[in-house]
């Protein structure tokens, strides 16, 4: 089941219009190609689908690895060469006035 309701500080950057990074995280050499405040363009929930994976030559009787469903929101971002970007919301916060 998908889970479509848009987290708070998600929103909160959709309602202002502008994202700046979180944390300094982000290489230095992307960051630069925005500017302090960055422009959204759009928001969209997105379904990263798990893996099964079997493997009975491995560990015989536990053969069996998963790695789940993952739904995480991406957020469209304008670069100051007007190139648009897309990137996890964890990575931004909403950009101060």
């Amino acid at each position: 089941m998908t889970d479509k309701t848009m987290p708070a500080e998600l929103a909160a950057i959709v309602d202002c219009g502008y994202a700046t990074w979180a944390s300094d995280s982000v290489d230095p050499e992307v960051r630069a190609r925005f500017d302090e405040r960055i422009p959204v363009a759009g928001v969209r929930q997105v379904r990263v689908w798990g893996v099964q994976v079997d493997d009975e030559r491995e560990l015989p009787g536990l053969e069996r690895t998963q790695i789940p469903d993952e739904e995480l929101w991406e957020v469209n971002l304008v670069a100051k060469n007007g190139s648009k970007y897309e990137f996890n919301s964890t990575l931004l916060k909403p950009a101060p006035e």
